[in-house]
């Protein structure tokens, strides 16, 4: 008989899991012909191949199969013989049963069609469908999180934007137009350049906060200081819930799905593909698709090889190299910083220039701290490509450094703007976060269609000048585009309170993105060699917005509770030296005592600790059904491994007494290998 050879295999283990050892042909049952005569099977086939006859007389068994009849036919997972003898058995079984039974069962099933149809029209409907799949077949899933991630941010701000219509833009827009005032104007001192440098009419109009200091809502538990902080407080308890939401559930997936799980490469090669695509398009996206996992894993596992080989004296080394390296980072930092400290010292000591250098001047900071962050980064990535992480690591460690500089440098430069004396506080910060805005834009553009399409049309015309070899091929950095979405977001948290329209304007500002940036990469880029994950991508990205979230409620804090703290001169709606316990004291003194009974009872420290005693007892239940349910899950895993390892030792003892009795001669020696249990290939020690 023809041996066979030994098929090698990945098994699903999990790192807490009981290592089971199996022998190298533990995949060889499935082409025995013992596996066609397993019960399993043979049930199964039974069921599919049952005549027709005697499904009209036999009673219908309850419980999987009544639960799969139920089914849309193309939702069941059998081939297309098996799906034309169901739906040949649900014509019998309608005959057998009652009326109102048939009928339920064909609303059931038409009801969860619709319900598919509705869910593929609503995905369908998704701005820029065709366009990422366009861009994760040609240069993968990672660089299609930036642009996911990039539409995630416009919904948010579609959101911000409704809110602040709700609650502030909206009632003191109609409440003052009925209240007959004077609609603001364009005046004769005003110009074009007020709506580049915030000032002018666009310093009066709605956009900064000065416009809603003197409201028209004045009654006393309605009026624009409530309605505008509950805005802004709506806005940011929001964006809280919604980004921890979506980090949480990333890392949970991650947690699940990364380390724990190796891709089968037998199925993604021989499994993986769609067999209902017809258009050549779309095979040659999902050929992409493929590929590209397919060198994401190889990019892994030779990683972790070349990892595993590294001597006592290399990993010294290493961390000797490490720490060098980290301490040339930290010095790049500190002299970033100091730039921005004397970029904003320098703009604010002159006075009385032309209209065109006060200009510049006013611009100096911005174009600092988009100077910094365009070149710094760039420089990491540089020093972590020497750090010999895996690539997927040299990306999340660019991006933490990168986010730490960008979320400083911008700390940095809201201190200064803030102890800057100056008539209106608020408006001025306003301002600045409005020029940082407008200034990143400007900055996009300028680098995708005077730096990145010149180069791009130098290599495709003359490829073998010196300027095109030195240049090279471009590939999309995705850190670097991720920081860019994440500093953009941050000042527009930070700026909600000072320019309530910052989010509008972030609207335009990202749509315009999305189409710069998809002109960027299909037209100038060519498809990086080593690919990231995109879940791990998509869990970091969630979290640097969370870091400047955390950043923008810290500053809006302080603003709202301590309006005094660095400036005397206040234009707030809270108006001068208040703070929001000024501001809501007239509204709780006319609500009734009951309610002011409890509104001072959840404002004392007898409420804290009750409270404090009940965040403990249900973070130590979640805590406690956490590790139960790890427990749960590895317990489970241990138990498949197990079993499969039975059902193989069962399928080859069976298979080899087969062969025995139908040659006995010839399987004599293999089966006396085959016959020796488990526990002596478990076992390491030699046999005297």
């Amino acid at each position: 008989m023809e041996e066979r050879n030994p098929v090698s295999f990945s098994r699903l283990l999990s790192d807490e899991s009981t290592i089971s050892t199996l022998s190298a042909d533990s995949c060889e049952y499935y082409q025995t012909e013992i596996f066609d005569q397993l019960p399993s099977v043979q049930a199964t086939r039974a069921e599919q191949n049952r005549p027709e006859e005697q499904l009209g007389h036999g009673h219908l068994t309850r419980g999987p199969r009544d639960k799969a009849s139920m089914q849309p036919l193309r939702s069941l997972a059998m081939c297309i013989q098996g799906k034309r003898d169901a739906r040949q058995r649900r014509k019998m079984q309608t005959s057998n049963i009652g009326f109102w039974e048939s009928w339920r069962r064909s609303q059931s099933i038409y009801r969860k069609r619709a319900w598919e149809q509705l869910g593929g029209a609503l995905a369908s409907l998704l701005p820029w469908q065709h366009t990422l799949r366009t861009i994760q077949g040609r240069f993968g899933i990672g660089v299609k999180a930036y642009f996911v991630f990039l539409r995630y941010l416009i919904f948010l701000n579609i959101l911000y934007c409704a809110l602040i219509w709700g609650f502030i833009l909206g009632p003191t827009t109609f409440y003052c137009r009925s209240n007959n005032n004077e609609p603001l104007k364009f005046g004769v001192n005003d110009s074009v350049l007020d709506f580049v440098m915030g000032t002018g009419y666009l310093n009066r109009s709605s956009v900064f906060v000065a416009f809603y200091r003197h409201g028209c809502l004045n009654f006393k538990c309605l009026n624009t200081p409530l309605l505008y902080l509950a805005g802004i407080l709506t806005i940011l308890f929001l964006s809280a819930i919604m980004v921890v939401r979506r980090t949480i559930v990333g890392y949970k997936h991650t947690w699940m799905l990364g380390k724990r799980y190796s891709m089968n490469v037998t199925y993604k090669i021989f499994c993986g593909w769609d067999f209902t695509i017809q258009c050549p398009t779309a095979a040659t996206l999902e050929r992409s698709f493929i590929r590209n996992d397919l060198k994401l894993f190889l990019e892994e596992q030779r990683f972790s090889m070349r990892e595993a080989r590294r001597t006592f004296r290399q990993w010294a080394h290493l961390y000797l190299l490490r720490f060098i390296l980290n301490l040339l980072v930290l010095s790049l930092l500190i002299g970033a910083f100091y730039l921005i400290f004397f970029a904003t010292e320098k703009s604010q000591s002159q006075r009385h220039m032309s209209p065109l250098v006060s200009l510049l001047l006013q611009y100096l900071p911005p174009f600092t701290i988009t100077f910094v962050n365009l070149f710094l980064p760039h420089i990491f990535r540089k020093i972590s490509s020497f750090e010999d992480y895996s690539f997927t690591t040299q990306v999340n460690i660019t991006l933490m450094r990168s986010i730490f500089l960008k979320l400083a440098s911008l700390g940095i430069f809201l201190v200064f703007v803030i102890k800057k004396p100056c008539e209106c506080r608020e408006n001025e910060i306003g301002r600045e976060m409005y020029k940082l805005c407008i200034f990143n834009f400007l900055t996009t553009f300028c680098n995708a269609f005077l730096l990145n399409y010149p180069r791009k049309v130098l290599q495709e015309k003359y490829p073998s000048s010196l300027l095109a070899r030195l240049s090279g091929k471009q590939h999309f950095l995705i850190p670097f585009n991720v920081l860019d979405l994440v500093y953009i977001q941050t000042v527009s948290w930070v700026g909600v309170y000072y320019c309530p329209l910052l989010p509008l304007i972030g609207i335009v500002i990202l749509i315009m993105t999305f189409y710069i940036k998809k002109f960027t990469v299909l037209r100038c880029c060519v498809a990086e060699q080593r690919m990231i994950r995109a879940s791990n991508s998509s869990v970091l990205f969630h979290f640097m917005l969370l870091l400047g979230l955390l950043m923008a409620a810290t500053t809006l804090s302080i603003e709202i509770f301590l309006p005094g703290s660095f400036s005397s001169s206040s234009c707030s709606p809270f108006g001068e030296g208040k703070t929001v316990f000024n501001a809501t004291e007239k509204c709780v003194e006319n609500l009734p005592s009951l309610a002011r009974s409890t509104l001072h009872y959840l404002a004392s420290e007898a409420f804290a600790i009750p409270l404090l005693l009940a965040e403990i007892i249900i973070l130590t239940s979640y805590v406690s059904r956490r590790r139960a349910n790890q427990k749960a899950i590895e317990r489970l895993k241990d138990m498949l491994v197990m079993s499969s390892s039975d059902k193989r030792f069962l399928v080859k003892q069976h298979t080899t007494m087969l062969r025995r009795h139908k040659n006995p001669r010839q399987v004599r020696s293999a089966g006396s290998k085959e016959d020796v249990p488990l526990s002596h290939y478990n076992d390491p020690t030699p046999h005297s």
